[in-house]
């Protein structure tokens, strides 16, 4: 049975230090290549609370007069701005695109962070920024993230499909309470569940105003939102066994997109399959169908309208290249974003 589940400040060098004891999906190394590209780091005003809050970016010479992708790239749980992502990075400026990396109030142990308000808002002042400051291709603003950066690539299509082309998300939470039960053990909260009580000031069940804010930061509540925006849901197979966040919370995440566009669900007896055995009893002609931008075994790839989810061989990671190779093939005008609204 499953378990209950960013003004132009000084230039800084890729070498800035992540947080330490990360899971796989976060491990944040300070050694770099001599050959990475510098970042800068920029400060943005908060359009909420006025504070001033950073991020990184890169940007090629090209992008100050010819439209240019955006590629927005979310640090992880346990992460902030200076987490090293330095094989995103790569994937991104291989490509001819801005690499944006925000900070949105860094580690989830705080209220202000951990998918809040602020912590949204401050995602999309960084993005206005970039557009203010350089030609930005509204029709290619690209979002990813793995783990807690894959919850806030989630939560952020979810509450703003419009300001996204495409997005995809990586080993994501869905659902906070359930989160937070699968890290307590006999009764006590375990490190993740600490984070989030620090977060969500209170376990889940405490008070209908706790409870709501549960929800509004969990994706699983808002993703149907996101119906019309290309994106891309993945977990690896023994994420939950030897990750820190069970693979269920990806597919669960689909099936409200399924939901919403009637498309056929993942159902609990293939969730069962994958968890038990590592692959499906009666897998489909899509779950079999080789990707080898992944360059692993498929388990389980379904598609609803705009939405794709894959299940590959592997555990708490995000893989840069497929992401990144799936993304470039989107497109899709933002503009508008904003434009008439209240």
């Amino acid at each position: 049975m499953f378990r209950k589940l960013c003004s132009v400040a000084l230039m800084l060098a890729w070498g800035l230090s992540g947080v330490q004891a990360l899971t796989a999906a976060e491990k944040s190394p300070e050694a770099q290549p001599a050959d990475n590209p510098v970042l800068t780091k920029i400060e943005v005003k908060s359009s909420l609370d006025q504070s001033m809050q950073p991020s990184l970016i890169w940007a090629p010479k090209s992008a100050k007069s010819s439209p240019t992708p955006l590629f927005v790239f979310l640090h992880s749980w346990s992460g902030n701005y200076k987490q090293n992502n330095a094989k995103w990075l790569k994937e991104a400026q291989q490509r001819g695109w801005i690499y944006l990396h925000p900070n949105f109030r860094g580690v989830n142990q705080q209220p202000e962070a951990c998918g809040s308000h602020l912590a949204r808002q401050d995602i999309l002042d960084a993005i206005d920024y970039v557009i203010q400051h350089y030609d930005v291709d509204q029709s290619r603003i690209y979002l990813a993230g793995s783990s807690g950066g894959g919850h806030m690539t989630m939560l952020m299509v979810g509450h703003h499909p419009d300001r996204f082309s495409a997005a995809s998300a990586w080993v994501g939470i869905s659902d906070l309470a359930d989160w937070y039960r699968f890290h307590v053990k006999d009764g006590k909260p375990q490190r993740y569940a600490q984070m989030i009580l620090k977060s969500l000031t209170a376990k889940p069940g405490t008070s209908k105003e706790v409870d709501a804010q549960y929800r509004d930061r969990s994706p699983l509540y808002w993703i149907a939102n996101a119906s019309e925006v290309p994106l891309d849901l993945n977990a690896g197979v023994t994420d939950g066994q030897t990750g820190s966040v069970p693979f269920m919370h990806t597919l669960k995440a689909y099936n409200q997109l399924a939901k919403k566009n009637n498309s056929p669900l993942i159902t609990d007896a293939e969730m069962q399959q994958l968890w038990d055995q590592g692959k499906l009893t009666k897998p489909q002609s899509a779950d079999e169908t080789p990707d080898e931008t992944y360059g692993r075994d498929i388990h389980l790839r379904r598609k609803s309208g705009q939405a794709r989810v894959t299940i590959f061989e592997g555990g708490h990671e995000g893989l840069p290249e497929p992401a990144c190779a799936w993304l470039s093939q989107q497109s899709r005008d933002t503009s508008s974003f904003g434009k008439g609204s209240d």
